[in-house]
């Protein structure tokens, strides 16, 4: 199989490959999903944010027709703390400094699709810069988001956070 990638590409996978990140996040699983850690890595390009994700631990069904599918945001939050209820309740809503409706939030990325307990996505948004979320949040949610339901799209509670850090 030939593979074609544009030259732009082969410079995101250099950037990747060669560049220390400009934020990171290590993200970690509630009391109740204690096995879920993770790496957010956040890289400044001039045609956006590459962010490359890893994770493991995420709840698996071992069914192909029920395998995980989780959200995936970027919470205005500035702190994972939070109850035995909500356990990051201080995350708050989704990163939405234009007050878009969802899924049009800053903060709102594709969602993570678990493999064997495993995720991993490398993305490129424009919707920020790496200044804009030092300091906010990253979670991970129970179910996937249905791009639809104001204001967060319905995916359920949150399950893993991490801390943007420069």
């Amino acid at each position: 199989m030939i593979w074609f990638l544009s030259q732009r590409s082969k410079h995101y996978i250099d950037v990747l490959d060669t560049q220390k990140p400009d934020a990171k996040a290590e993200i970690k699983g509630s009391s109740a999903y204690p096995d879920i850690v993770g790496k957010a890595a956040f890289y400044q390009t001039k045609d956006g944010v590459l962010l490359s994700v890893e994770v493991m631990g995420l709840p698996s069904s071992g069914n192909p027709c029920q395998s995980g599918v989780f959200g995936f945001h970027i919470h205005e939050g500035e702190s994972c703390a939070g109850s035995a209820e909500d356990p990051f309740a201080e995350t708050k809503g989704h990163f939405n400094p234009q007050n878009c409706r969802h899924p049009y939030h800053a903060g709102d990325l594709p969602p993570l699709f678990e493999t064997k307990g495993r995720a991993f996505m490398v993305v490129l948004s424009g919707r920020f810069t790496v200044k804009d979320i030092i300091g906010k949040t990253i979670v991970i949610h129970s179910g996937p988001d249905d791009f639809m339901t104001q204001p967060s799209g319905n995916s359920g509670k949150k399950i893993a956070c991490g801390m943007i850090k420069k």
